[in-house]
């Protein structure tokens, strides 16, 4: 009994765990990439697109992942356009469908954006990236050292500051406080992200579920009605693909893959062979039917019956037993 209450709560909140685990593998990942991968050139030409690619380019990436393991988001965009019928075409039915399809538009969209996010507040809460990427625009001014120089030799300096062993030894002091100072902003910048984004993520829901034409019940209801359709309906086509696939396969060979008793076979021909090979696309027959496979095409050109040859039945297991 706890153990199906257990199940049926973590179903329940099956989004909420899956943005975690995606949050947690991001954070994980974040730690790996910036072990292995990242080392800061420290050079004053090259540390800000070092730095910037290695705060943007993983999150773009992941970015699009997310939009692309997200089957809403094929749901929405293959196939979206829908006939309506004239006395279906009121204004109130069309903007409940706008208002749904925004629904659905904000949960892919917010779903796509928690690695991103989750990879740009780590990194900056890190703290290296950032360091690399700014810290020849420190500010120096403060610092003896550097007032007499000119702007491209503080840069080239302050380029270094990264890596300490380009750096003399009398700069060690000061490396540390300009280091402790960026790191510092960075922070500030990764906090002030977590807290735009939650706040935004709170708006967002309370607009979403103002806006939605449905009410609370209703909408709870519609969520799981369209999981368990889903579950359901491909269980349905993965059974109904398989019956499709042996009634092709069958008239290809003559039997059906399990068949038992099998006396008859259908020898292909070097022509139904070519008919089969090659790369198999979805063949537009008309408006209303499509071939799926080759194979399929094949069956529905109405071949002939080709030639058949007898087998022997197996012999039964009673008829083969060594007597006793």
């Amino acid at each position: 009994m706890l153990l199906d209450e257990l199940i049926s709560f973590l179903k329940s909140k099956e989004s909420i765990l899956f943005n975690g685990l995606v949050a947690l593998l991001t954070v994980g990942g974040q730690q790996l990439f910036s072990f292995f991968a990242f080392s800061c050139p420290c050079h004053h030409t090259e540390n800000l697109n070092y730095g910037l690619a290695f705060l943007g380019v993983p999150a773009l990436i992941l970015l699009i992942v997310g939009f692309v393991f997200n089957e809403n988001t094929w749901r929405l965009f293959t196939g979206s356009s829908h006939s309506f019928n004239i006395q279906e075409r009121s204004r109130q039915i069309t903007l409940i469908k706008y208002k749904l399809i925004c629904f659905v538009l904000g949960g892919i969209i917010g779903r796509a954006l928690v690695a991103p996010v989750t990879w740009l507040a780590v990194t900056l809460l890190n703290g290296s990236y950032y360091a690399c990427a700014v810290s020849e625009y420190a500010n120096v001014d403060r610092y003896d050292f550097f007032r007499n120089m000119t702007v491209d030799a503080r840069r080239h300096v302050l380029a270094r500051f990264p890596c300490p062993q380009l750096l003399p030894v009398n700069l060690t002091l000061v490396r540390e406080e300009v280091l402790l100072e960026l790191k510092y902003q960075s922070q500030v910048a990764g906090w002030l992200l977590i807290a735009a984004v939650a706040v935004t993520v709170f708006i967002s829901l309370c607009l979403a579920r103002c806006c939605t034409p449905l009410s609370y019940l209703h909408l709870w209801y519609w969520t799981s009605y369209i999981k368990n359709e889903q579950i359901l309906f491909e269980q349905a086509a993965d059974q109904h693909s398989k019956i499709y696939a042996m009634h092709n396969i069958k008239r290809f060979f003559g039997f059906s893959p399990g068949s038992k008793n099998v006396t008859d076979i259908r020898i292909p021909s070097r022509w139904d062979w070519k008919a089969v090979s090659g790369l198999d696309l979805l063949h537009m027959v008309n408006t209303e039917h499509c071939n799926y496979s080759l194979l399929q095409e094949w069956a529905e050109d109405d071949p002939t019956e080709g030639k058949f040859i007898h087998i022997d039945e197996a012999p039964s297991t009673d008829e083969t037993a060594a007597p006793s």
